[in-house]
């Protein structure tokens, strides 16, 4: 069997693998690597040389240099003018779409989104705005303005170097500016303007409340001297329980301990806060004898003891705010005594029910977190995590699609674009959710990063591009040393450094290199390139490069757009030889197109870290997705052919 029928064998059962979705794209990488060294399409002393390849190593670094954005303050700086742009949404459309596309084309996309995805979910509950109408908008943002620079994207890094390797020259830092730019702009004019329209409005998630529907469902559980529960530890009651029931405190007289950081027994009198419906009430009243909130006599003896302290008045307002969900309220009140502990806390000091209430709700921390793409969490449980002894998080609830998962949380297996409800520690929330690929949602004020470097790191990475420019180094070196400096003064941590870097992208690149390169050495990108010459024989290069744009752009709808790339890279120069034309406008088209994932949310990572937080679902993206890849095509296709004549 000829070489090139085996690549297309490989290749053809790759991209299979890539929409199945049952592996991850990595894997998926490094079988057909390894599947094409034992057919002897790719020789194994060159194996690996793709993960030495410039463009992995230029796509590494750009991944540092943006976490290093995000630790140095960016994202304070940003949010603090984004967010004065008040109630109107077209403002708020423009302010966080236009930024994202500015620093899209200077850090990697997905960092840029990960910086104002907080902002806009801010924006869209201080202002009563359904987040859908904000974060895909975002998204393609995102996109459109990784076009603009050799950093934006990793398909402008694999066209650059693929350049290199053809013509002997890559595509410098703003080669890619001029036509970029205008894609952007047009972009922009058209979702501000009118493709905002056709998002779909997706009601009542702005808010913890009501995606996690956690105001009906907080409730307080008393361990009596006859309690099963008395003398059980937290893990005993679970175990006992066979579910997973959140405790988020346990009060003690007058002292709380966190849930997932009391390591005692409980003891008649502790009241146990709880997230539980009306099913897991009955569970704990069967199988651990706890009783709802606090009981009749012991509310009366609190209402003449604070009537007798304060007088009449104050007493009718403490009984007014007793602990516990009541059968007329649904529970509210313990949800705002969730929200706002501290401030419940100083007025609760004026009798014993208030310093319960203070000691019921002061320092939970709660916060929203969105599972990224690169998460460690992809696929597993909370049992496999180890999330509670091993990080100290305890999972309240899981949010898929814009509505709580119903089923058990034990049972819940991860999947990229969850929004999680976590309880941590204060002083480690941050830094676990930093580990386990979160990015946190409903705050931004969590201990996430080092003190503020932002004119240092701005500084060091405007010398590497000032390198780049002048032609001293190459992007890879430049972008590297920019890195390297970058950890050396403090910018980011390392251990910050070597979880910024995507481990599955650059797997992905690296083994994907030589399968590429194989496809060219086989002849197979030539074979596909006379086929698409013969077809269109009567038809002008226009109507050529218009096809290569088309087919490129669905690659990277169904696969990662840097496997596009990689792909379509050989057909395109193939086809320019065929022309005998030049290899830069075919080559910028598949850069362009293999950044177009807007039809759906597993083209781009971008697409999918809005998913959960905006209630999305899959086909929602196409409504607005397809009209900006028209528009992306008419527009781009011109401005090609001007700057990269034929």
């Amino acid at each position: 069997m000829a070489d090139h029928t085996l690549v297309f064998i490989v290749l053809g059962l790759t991209l299979v693998a890539f929409v199945w979705g049952r592996f991850r794209y990595d894997l998926v990488a490094l079988s057909a690597l390894l599947v094409s060294v034992m057919l002897g399409l790719v020789p194994g002393d060159d194996a690996f040389l793709g993960f030495g390849h410039p463009a992995v190593i230029t796509v590494a670094a750009v991944l540092v240099l943006s976490r290093g954005f995000e630790r140095s303050g960016v994202v304070d700086a940003i949010a603090e003018q984004v967010l004065k742009v008040g109630d109107r949404l077209f403002l708020q459309l423009v302010a966080l779409t236009a930024t994202v596309v500015v620093l899209s084309g200077f850090m990697n996309n997905v960092g840029a989104l990960a910086l104002l995805l907080p902002v806009a979910m801010r924006l869209a509950r201080e202002h009563d705005t359904s987040p859908s109408l904000l974060l895909m908008p975002l998204a393609f943002g995102s996109l459109l303005g990784g076009l603009m620079t050799l950093i934006g994207t990793p398909p402008n890094i694999i066209i650059a170097s693929y350049r290199g390797s053809v013509t002997g020259e890559t595509f410098g830092m703003f080669d890619f500016f001029p036509v970029g730019a205008v894609v952007a702009l047009a972009g922009l004019a058209f979702i501000v303007l009118l493709g905002w329209r056709l998002v779909p409005t997706r009601a009542g998630k702005a808010s913890t409340e009501e995606m996690f529907d956690t105001a009906n469902y907080l409730v307080e559980m008393k361990v009596d001297e006859d309690s099963k529960a008395a003398g059980w530890t937290l893990r005993e009651l679970q175990r006992e329980l066979e579910e997973s029931v959140p405790v988020l405190a346990v009060v003690r007289d007058d002292r709380r301990w966190a849930g997932h950081a009391f390591l005692g027994t409980l003891q008649a009198g502790d009241i146990l806060l709880v997230e539980a419906g009306p099913e897991e009430m009955k569970l704990l009243e069967d199988k651990a004898g706890l009783h709802l909130g606090v009981g009749p006599e012991e509310q009366e003896a609190l209402e003449n003891e604070a009537q007798a302290e304060q007088g009449e008045p104050a007493a009718a307002e403490a009984a007014s705010a007793a602990p516990g969900p009541r059968a007329d309220d649904g529970g509210n009140d313990s949800a705002s005594r969730k929200r706002k502990g501290s401030k419940e806390g100083k007025e609760g000091k004026e009798g014993k029910e208030g310093k319960r209430r203070a000691a019921d709700t002061e320092g939970l921390e709660l916060v929203e977190a969105v599972v990224r793409n690169d998460s460690m969490m992809i696929n597993r449980t909370v049992t496999q995590l180890r999330l509670q002894n091993q990080y100290g998080l305890h999972l309240i609830a899981v949010a898929r699609d814009g509505g709580r998962l119903k089923q058990r949380l034990r049972d819940i297996r991860f999947r990229a674009g969850d929004v999680l409800l976590l309880q941590g520690g204060e002083s480690n929330l941050g830094e676990s959710l930093a580990t386990l690929g979160c990015l946190p949602l409903a705050r931004r004020n969590l201990p996430l990063g080092q003190p503020r470097m932002l004119l240092v790191s701005i500084a060091v990475f405007a010398v590497a591009i000032l390198a780049m420019l002048m032609d001293l180094l190459p992007a890879a070196v430049a972008l590297s040393a920019a890195a390297l400096v970058s950890l050396l003064v403090g910018v980011l941590p390392l251990r910050e450094a070597y979880q910024a870097v995507d481990g599955p992208v650059l797997v992905l690149l690296g083994a994907m290199i030589p399968v590429g390169q194989a496809l060219e050495t086989s002849g197979g990108a030539a074979l596909v390139a006379e086929s698409l010459l013969a077809a269109g024989q009567q038809w002008p290069v226009l109507a050529i490069l218009v096809g290569l744009f088309l087919i490129s752009m669905l690659l990277s709808n169904v696969i990662n757009n840097a496997a596009a790339a990689l792909l379509m890279a050989p057909i395109a120069a193939s086809l320019a030889d065929g022309f005998g034309a030049s290899a830069d406008p075919f080559l910028m088209v598949v850069a362009v197109s293999a950044s177009c994932a807007f039809l759906t949310p597993i083209g781009h990572q971008s697409n999918t870290l809005v998913m959960g937080p905006g209630g999305y679902r899959f086909g929602d993206f196409w409504r607005l997705g397809l009209p900006l890849s028209l528009l992306v095509l008419a527009v781009a296709m011109p401005m090609i052919l001007w700057v990269w004549p034929l």
